[in-house]
């Protein structure tokens, strides 16, 4: 029993450190693309979308006047809306993750794999944290949604919507951000310049990645369950 019980420990330990090489070559991989987003943002910040989703309207669209960032990306996913809505109501740090740079946005713990079902309830008001203690200031709150169609995040000084279009094969994932940078704050103008300018679109693609993956794994199987998110199976 105790030999077991030893395996299983080096088991889980190989593994954790595993997962965290893995997560450093995620993060070194993108550093290319990091330093060089101002470079080429014009083209970044519709990275996958069309001319039409660029110019539609969105949830949240009004909310953040002057906005000096503006972003709308999208991917296309070979599974229905219903397969790819409980992805994003699971989303944020010690939560499901970001589906994303682990090391970077969920203290490199492993995004889930698997629908949690106990993350799946989704209330106007409830937090979307970006580090473990959800404040006004760092964190996303639920502003609004509708189920399988749309969902849109919020805090003072941004916005983040999501549009969910059935297509004949799947769904467009339309994501959109929304930002202004407040200099009557300098530090925190700066900090905003910097994640938002270099590091968004590095970020933003892999967890449109991450979330195309998944949802194209779960498609024809009954939303397999994980209990544990930081332990996804």
């Amino acid at each position: 029993m105790a030999r077991a019980r030893e395996q299983m420990t080096v088991r889980a330990t190989s593994r954790r450190w595993a997962e965290l090489l893995g997560q450093v070559g995620d993060v070194l991989s993108d550093v290319p693309a990091f330093l060089t987003a101002p470079l080429y943002r014009r083209w970044h910040l519709r990275w996958g979308a069309t001319a039409a989703e660029v110019s539609a309207s969105f949830p949240g669209d009004a909310l953040v006047p002057g906005a000096q960032f503006r972003a709308t990306r999208a991917i296309r996913i070979e599974a229905p809306p219903e397969a790819v809505w409980p992805w994003l109501v699971q989303v944020g740090c010690s939560r499901a993750g970001w589906y994303s740079n682990d090391l970077l946005d969920n203290l490199a713990r492993p995004s889930a794999t698997m629908i949690v079902p106990e993350l799946q309830v989704l209330d106007v008001g409830q937090w979307v944290p970006m580090s473990p203690t959800p404040t006004e200031r760092t964190a996303l709150k639920v502003h609004s949604f509708a189920a399988n169609e749309w969902l849109l995040w919020t805090k003072a000084d941004s916005t983040w919507s999501w549009m969910l279009t059935p297509t004949d094969n799947g769904t467009r994932l339309v994501t959109r951000i929304r930002a202004r940078y407040d200099w009557r704050h300098p530090l925190t103008a700066a900090l905003s310049v910097l994640l938002m300018e270099f590091g968004d679109f590095a970020m933003i693609r892999r967890m449109l990645r991450g979330i195309k993956v998944r949802a194209e794994a779960s498609r024809g199987r009954d939303h397999a369950v994980c209990q544990d998110p930081e332990h996804p199976v």
